[in-house]
């Protein structure tokens, strides 16, 4: 069990080792959980850390429950399976999906304000989050950067379900999951603080990698 997610992150940070010190990598973290995660992993591996926005796609009167995601770029990734077990009509999952999008766009402003997105064309792309439970949000953002030519895609949390990691390992490079329970419940049950992230702490930890790229080093 991790302290919290900063915690998760160092250790995270460890098992990717082989990336430390390499001008071609970059660190995207999954806001908000994955932020303090991907700030760590970012800080210790010498690489530069940027957000990478996606928005789950709720069932109806079960909002945790993943149906599918959307991300930048105008990807969108369902859990078909889900969607025909509970009948769910196509008309609901695009009214859903424009709410997704709008707050997608406003996160995205509210992170980055004027400042453009990475250009990931033949970059190492590290693609963080605290934790994958189902993973349709990180199949969404990963379907989503691979649009964009990376020279390579590692998917990398602190926990996930087993199933989950042997399925993102078809659509991905590489797969980095510190710790895969079996059976599998919830992220939140490996973290002692599974506090949410503010918008206001994302857009801090964004700043202080920022900073400290800009210092010489010691």
């Amino acid at each position: 069990m991790f302290r919290d997610r900063r915690e998760a992150g160092r250790y995270l940070a460890d098992l990717l080792a082989e990336y430390a010190g390499r001008d071609d990598v970059i660190v995207l973290a999954l806001p908000r959980g994955g932020v303090p995660v991907g700030y760590e992993v970012a800080r210790r591996l010498g690489a530069p850390l940027d957000v990478f926005v996606v928005r789950k796609l709720g069932v109806p009167g079960q909002p945790e429950l993943a149906m599918g995601a959307i991300a930048s770029g105008g990807v969108r990734v369902l859990n078909h399976d889900i969607v025909e077990q509970l009948g769910i009509p196509e008309g609901v999952i695009d009214a859903i999906a424009a709410r997704e999008q709008q707050e997608l766009e406003r996160r995205e402003r509210l992170y980055r304000g004027d400042r453009p997105a990475p250009d990931l064309r033949g970059k190492t792309v590290i693609l963080v989050d605290d934790g994958l439970a189902t993973g349709s949000t990180m199949r969404s953002a990963a379907a989503a950067i691979k649009q964009q030519s990376p020279a390579r895609l590692v998917v990398a949390a602190p926990v996930a379900a087993r199933a989950t990691c042997e399925e993102l390992e078809e659509i991905v490079d590489q797969v980095v999951c510190a710790v895969t329970p079996f059976p599998f419940y919830a992220v939140g049950q490996w973290y002692r603080d599974f506090r949410e992230t503010s918008d206001d702490e994302v857009r801090e930890l964004l700043a202080q990698a920022a900073r400290e790229r800009l210092q010489p080093a010691a």
